[in-house]
């Protein structure tokens, strides 16, 4: 059957209009079919006798068949009743209830089965259940390619060379006694004409729970509920838009904490709970099969690359944490934070003030805290560090690679074809244009032109461009905040008279406290702008109007993904690569926009700052995704079953228990997918600022799963099953975020922190001597690496006002010759040969790490051998039942006696094929 067919439902519109009071007044225009008025009344009927049977539906409130006991429950729809409406909004309802009901006319005509059902706790609402006979299964399994077992797997596995170690992690695995293995199959796609060929068991368990769902939506999705002329309105999607029905969704199969008591019950849910989702079952593995069978591949393969993550994060946390060690014990024997902390050395260095008029002259030494906090980021184990982080990333990826294809193979994926993929009602519900296949040559409807998708296309790039404007918009006002913040701590924090705050005056900072509260805000501006761009990308995506599905989240993906690198990152790069990068020196002072002087960075860099940025951002999305994640749909749902009034949910039904679950959103993976790569952003692109990330996102994962797990199987409804090969369009940015990563962190130990200008420093005294260190030692460093300025050298305008102490030279940083010299405040030597030095690490650390990289991704294959043999067997397989199906086709049309000859080149034939390899 191909999909022209079962699209094709003009057959239903070939009637007379009905007349029917019951109905209301119906539009003239509107063609209805001539099922509809029984399937009407059959429904009706259905409904009216539901209170005689609330007695068996509270003995049975896990039951997921219809009251027949025989029918599988495949999906529900929810309606409110029309007929106990107030009378002046009748129109609109009895318009609600004729799309309603042309729509179960067609559910009808398609083949489905449906059964209404009265609420229990609310006399407004109905339940209709639909169900999927044998027959409609089966042709919509070959519709939509599922692949279905053929033969047991015979291939038997090469035995792992740490099978030894299996008897110590099996604590760590589900209990295999409640979750049992299933057996492997070689699978083929389905066809209807060969069910002798498949491996069916019993017919109603051959098609699991979650590809009756998918079978159940795909219909659906496709059935008509209005007819206009020549204007067809189909799909489930719509009439929940339009409020028609209130819910659609697929049912769990008993309660989360409590086991079915319906016989022969599989208890999914309930074992996922126990063994996955349960906060005592937090250090064991995932059950990834079993969530593949109960929620579909496109959520097992969303928590297969998160625990894989999550396990690649741990190595990662562990270097990141020594390095971490390693930089708070020597913070204490670090030359140059002596030097600062010294009062004969930084006690005696009076440094110039940072801005202009108000601030005033300080000493080096209060800054001594900051500085010692800077050596424990600052130091040389963070180069090891961003190093190994590059190499790390190439092997997550590739190994994931490699996980990913025996998921696809042992969940059949394999050959799962955007092409395959049906197109979204959506876009079939605009098709007006005819345009001829370039691939088969058909002419095929379209929803636009050539030019109008070029039109749409460009009006999504603008859009997005002008919110990523807008987020750079608000980067310039934050610092613009920073500059001004800046000026009123530095004349507030360094007065004599500031009492209150002379316990912690080594402590906060005008840096500090300026870098802590523009984090602050920064990071309530960007969950703003978050929410508000988040409307905008799904309404430009719809307007694009993507073919299939994959295309559509494809496009959302890059729009939403864009948005959220500039919104995330922007301030961080800010930090990173801008600030204190031109800021002039104290005589002649670069000013942003003419009138705010550029912000400095502390005179140990401006690293500490990235690391306050890195951490208040990561904290506050952790916790604010975690309730946005856990709180809200658990306030949610306890209001909801407060206000039906339910003290028990061993009173209702399970679709109605299902019901008062939260609803799950059509984009809600996509959000779980972009938190975490986000995450991986900041994990890898900035590391060399903050080593404690990974080990901060290892614990926000550790926790990430379990809340998902929990929320998935307790909060809400039922995912509704969809087919996944891969993770989509998120692993090319995965790629594309590894590959910036190497010059993100490489720029960062360059420009961002004082390691190059210490390396200058240690080794130059050989070459070209610095300061007044006579061998390979920090001594005089911070004296080298501060400039000074003849304090009569100030502007009017930028001059300190107020009473003046008797200073005649300050000190700020940077490379340039003293006063006096011929060529004074100018850049000497030092400033060039850094950076010299800078440039050739750069070039030097980048071109090794992606030498590394290219030479790990070329050895090591996307897919094991192991894989790639099981996948040829199973070619094999299929190409013999297809060779033996054609054969008894064409045999079965000889007659007996007759064309002898014809028979004998047949089964020649079948010896030839069965010969290859």
């Amino acid at each position: 059957m191909s999909d022209n067919d079962i699209f094709e439902m003009d057959s239903l519109a070939g009637t007379e209009d009905i007349q029917d009071t019951e109905l209301g007044m119906i539009d003239e225009d509107v063609v209805y079919p001539e099922e509809f008025l029984p399937t009407y009344h059959s429904i009706k009927e259905g409904a009216k006798v539901v209170k005689a049977q609330l007695v068996e539906y509270n003995d049975k409130p896990d039951s997921l068949f219809f009251n027949d006991g025989e029918r599988r429950i495949d999906f529900i729809l929810v309606y409110e009743d029309e007929d106990k409406k107030e009378f002046e909004k009748r129109h609109t309802f009895q318009r609600r209830k004729r799309r309603r009901e042309y729509f179960e006319a067609s559910l009808m005509k398609m083949g489905m089965e449906l059964e209404a059902t009265q609420s229990v706790t609310n006399d407004k609402l109905m339940f209709v259940k639909v169900h999927m006979p044998w027959d409609v299964l089966c042709t919509y399994a070959e519709v939509l390619h599922i692949k279905l077992p053929i033969q047991p797997n015979d291939l038997s596995s090469r035995p792992s060379p740490w099978r030894f170690l299996s008897y110590i992690a099996k604590p760590f695995y589900p209990n295999e006694d409640l979750i049992k293995k299933e057996a492997e199959f070689f699978t083929a796609p389905f066809e209807k004409d060969r069910l002798e060929f498949f491996h069916i068991r019993d017919k109603d368990t051959f098609f699991t729970p979650a590809m009756r769902s998918r079978m159940a939506y795909y219909i659906l999705s496709r059935a008509p509920y209005e007819i206009r002329g020549s204007i067809k309105k189909f799909g489930i999607t719509k009439l929940l838009d339009c409020g028609v029905y209130k819910a659609a969704y697929p049912l769990h199969d008993c309660r989360f904490n409590v086991k079915s008591k319906e016989q022969d019950s599989p208890n999914e849910r309930f074992l996922l709970y126990q063994e996955w989702a349960h906060p005592k079952s937090f250090y064991k593995m995932q059950p990834l099969d079993l969530i593949r069978k109960y929620y579909g591949e496109k959520i097992g393969i969303y928590f297969a690359w998160l625990g894989f993550y999550t396990i690649m994060l741990a190595l990662a946390a562990v270097v990141g944490l020594g390095c971490f060690i390693y930089g708070y014990k020597t913070q204490e024997t670090s030359t140059w934070s002596k030097e600062v902390c010294d009062p004969e050395i930084g006690g005696k260095i009076v440094m110039c003030p940072q801005c202009d008029r108000e601030c005033k002259y300080w000493r080096l030494n209060s800054t001594c805290e900051a500085s010692k906090k800077l050596c424990i980021f600052d130091n040389f184990g963070t180069l090891v560090f961003a190093v190994f982080m590059a190499i790390w990333v190439t092997l997550f990826l590739e190994f994931w690679k490699r996980y990913q294809a025996e998921l696809e193979y042992e969940w059949d994926t394999v050959e799962f074809l955007e092409q395959e993929e049906p197109p979204r009602p959506e876009y079939e519900a605009k098709c007006i244009y005819e345009r001829k296949n370039p691939v088969t040559g058909v002419k095929e409807k379209v929803p636009y032109t050539t030019c109008g998708r070029c039109v749409r296309v460009s009006i999504g790039i603008g859009t997005v461009l002008f919110w990523i404007m807008l987020i750079l918009a608000s980067i310039v006002a934050i610092t613009i905040y920073r500059l001004a913040a800046f000026f009123a701590f530095s004349a507030r924090l360094r007065a004599q008279d500031l009492k209150e705050l002379e316990p912690l005056k080594e402590y906060v900072t005008p840096q500090m406290a300026t870098s802590v509260t523009a984090s602050l805000i920064s990071f309530v501006v960007i969950m703003i702008l978050n929410i508000l761009y988040e409307r905008f990308a799904i309404w430009i995506t719809d307007f694009e109007l993507p073919r299939t599905k994959t295309d559509y989240e494809n496009s959302l993906t890059l729009k939403m993904f864009l948005f959220q690198f500039v919104n995330y990152y922007s301030s961080c790069f800010y930090i990173a690569f801008a600030k204190g990068k031109a800021v002039g020196f104290p005589g002649d002072p670069v000013y942003l926009m003419g009138k705010y002087r550029n912000e400095e960075c502390d005179p140990g860099g401006c690293l500490i700052e990235l690391t306050t940025q890195l951490s208040v951002i990561m904290g506050g999305k952790a916790i604010w995704n975690n309730i946005q994640e856990v709180l809200l749909p658990w306030l949610k749902n306890m209001l909801s079953r407060y206000c039906t009034r339910v003290t028990s949910e061993k009173v209702i039904p399970r679709w109605e228990q299902d019901y008062q679950l939260q609803p799950v959103s059509k984009l809600g993976l996509f959000y779980e997918y972009l938190e975490m790569v986000i995450q991986f952003g900041f994990v890898t692109l900035f590391v060399a600022s903050f080593p404690l990330a990974p080990i901060l996102a290892l614990v926000n994962n550790l926790f990430e799963i379990r809340v998902d797990a929990w929320k998935m199987t307790t909060q809400f409804r039922r995912v509704m099953p969809e087919k996944a090969q891969h993770i989509g369009a998120w692993q090319p940015i995965l790629q594309g975020i590894a590959i910036l990563a190497v010059a993100t962190n490489a720029m960062i130990i360059a420009f961002t922190s004082d390691m190059i200008p210490r390396l200058v420093y240690y080794w130059s005294f050989s070459v070209y001597p610095y300061g007044d260190h006579v061998n390979n030692t920090m001594e005089g460093y911070i004296n080298s690496s501060l400039s000074i300025f003849n304090t009569n050298d100030f502007s009017n305008y930028s001059r300190p006002i107020g009473k003046i102490p008797n200073i005649t030279t300050c000190r700020y940083r940077d490379f340039r010759y003293p006063p006096g010299h011929p060529r004074q405040y100018e850049y000497n030597i030092y400033y060039w040969h850094v950076i010299a030095a800078k440039m050739a690490f750069i070039i030097v650390v980048e071109h090794i790490v992606y030498l590394t990289k290219f030479i790990l991704s070329y050895v090591i294959p996307d897919v094991p051998y192991a894989v790639k043999e099981q996948i040829k067997r199973e070619k094999y397989l299929t190409q013999v039942i297809l060779h033996e199906t054609n054969l008894k086709l064409v045999s079965k049309r000889l007659a007996p006696g007759k064309d002898e000859t014809v028979k004998e080149t047949l089964q020649n034939m079948e010896e030839m094929e069965l010969d290859f390899d």
